[in-house]
């Protein structure tokens, strides 16, 4: 049976879930057919661009591949070894905090200034990219299993093998779900935004989601800190 206590801590990592869809829909609708989250569309896009087919840019695909694995990277360096026990430590909340900021700055100034030309695509897929490796590696604090907010492939899996259909209990079965609604409720609320108003508000809207998912941690955190064990 899942822990009370996880509630919190998975409605946060569904809302940043929501937030990787819009994200996606917005760098692959406005962006060029790019994703900065879902790198498994990114590595398949790569080998596409490079076997000449579909259309498909490979320089935008590779910097966001890239600057995923660094922003991943980075993460981790800055969560390795630190003296923090609590589930969702100081410095991942600082991570998912600052990653709403650069979202949010994004939207501001494409709204300000109109659709980027070329090298400011590359800039802001390169630093949307950086955003989402960094929120996988932060949501790990949670200690959620199959909420990565970023992937559902493995999710899925799970979902199936845990089922009645394949002999499983069912147990998780709501959370798992939710992750997969959670993603693909994202990309469809961000496929709207983008192609009724823009890819900005897309950021904008984005960049709320991922302050509100934050926020809705740093609160379990609190709450697990004052709570009688």
């Amino acid at each position: 049976m899942t822990d009370p206590r996880d509630r919190p801590y998975v409605a946060g990592l569904l809302v940043l879930t929501v937030a990787t869809g819009v994200v996606d829909a917005v760098s692959y609708l406005a962006l060029d057919q790019v994703f900065t989250g879902n790198m498994t569309g990114n590595v398949l896009f790569v080998g596409f661009a490079a076997a000449g087919a579909g259309g498909i840019p490979l320089l935008n695909n590779v910097v966001a591949l890239v600057a995923f694995v660094l922003g991943a990277a980075l993460c981790g360096v800055l969560l390795r070894g630190r003296a923090d026990d609590a589930r969702m430590p100081r410095r991942a909340l600082g991570v998912l905090a600052g990653g709403a900021v650069l979202v949010v700055a994004g939207g501001a100034l494409w709204l300000a200034v109109g659709r980027p030309p070329t090298p400011a695509v590359l800039a802001l897929t390169a630093a949307l990219a950086l955003v989402m490796g960094a929120q996988a590696v932060a949501a790990r604090g949670a200690h959620v299993q199959d909420v990565s907010t970023v992937v559902v492939t493995t999710t899925l899996v799970n979902l199936a093998l845990s089922s009645p259909l394949a002999g499983g209990s069912g147990e998780g079965a709501a959370r798992r779900a939710g992750a997969v609604l959670a993603m693909g409720t994202g990309a469809a609320v961000g496929a709207v935004v983008v192609r009724s108003w823009s890819g900005a508000a897309g950021l904008l809207l984005a960049g709320v989601l991922v302050a509100v998912g934050s926020t809705t941690l740093a609160l379990a955190r609190r709450h697990d800190a004052v709570a009688p064990r």
